[in-house]
């Protein structure tokens, strides 16, 4: 099954692309990634590989390896365009985050938009974690011009932990942390019908991370063909659900 990745030029998370698109490719699907132009080669987010201050705060080991390993990798360096692709020819979408500037050319692409609204009315499965979520939250329904998260439940990136992020670095980074003034969660419960009955933040944390082999600090929201998670600490157990959830559409 293919599978339609859109990213940024630059900036994405480094776990939230990379350790998706292992799972699926181990799984045998296919995954193809998305640029605004044809030919680009993405770049993630820098500092997720070196350490975002100090050398803490970046990706775990693993995901880095992952991206290391994903760079080399054909379909990295033969992206589509995301206004030029044919929606129909893919059995998924998956939606990546990250918070850096230049994850601003994929979040408030209307054009991305579009495409993202036309997916979504075939009903086949989506997934978006944390920022990418946002993506979802802007585009319109084809018939109700709504959201087309407005009877849909769904996390995001929680306020407080932007908000922790944001206030730990700003010193150093001024608002690295702070895609844009108001906040991820903020916006994604906007797009709800019923944000307290559809907006789930998950349990607290900060620190602790899913990993391959352990899923007890991870969480996730599906709801039908839609499945959503917060931050890079849910990526492996994010990949694995919607990994179960295209293969049961087959």
């Amino acid at each position: 099954m293919r599978v339609l990745m859109p990213v940024p030029d630059h900036d994405a998370d480094v776990t939230e692309v990379a350790v998706p698109w292992r799972i699926l490719t181990e799984a045998g699907h296919e995954v193809v990634f998305a640029t605004e132009r044809a030919s680009t080669r993405p770049a993630a987010d820098p500092r997720l590989l070196m350490g975002v201050l100090l050398g803490q705060l970046g990706a775990a080991e693993e995901p880095r390896s992952f991206y290391r390993q994903l760079t080399e990798a054909p379909e990295f360096t033969s992206t589509v365009s995301w206004e030029d692709v044919t929606v129909e020819d893919f059995d998924g979408l998956l939606l990546p985050g990250g918070h850096a500037p230049g994850m601003r050319q994929y979040l408030g692409s209307a054009a991305l938009q579009r495409q993202v609204a036309r997916f979504w009315a075939l009903g086949r499965p989506v997934g978006a974690i944390c920022h990418g979520v946002l993506v979802l939250a802007r585009a319109r329904d084809l018939d109700t011009g709504r959201s087309v998260l407005a009877g849909r439940r769904t996390t995001c990136l929680p306020k407080y932990m932007e908000r922790t992020a944001y206030f730990t670095t700003a010193w150093r980074l001024g608002r690295y942390y702070r895609t844009y003034p108001a906040y991820v969660e903020d916006e994604v419960k906007a797009a709800l019908a019923d944000p307290g009955a559809q907006f789930s933040r998950g349990p607290r944390t900060l620190t602790r991370r899913g990993t391959a082999t352990d899923d007890s600090h991870a969480f996730v929201v599906e709801d039908g063909p839609y499945i959503s998670a917060r931050w890079p600490g849910d990526a492996y157990l994010f990949g694995r659900r919607y990994l179960a959830l295209l293969d049961s559409a087959t």
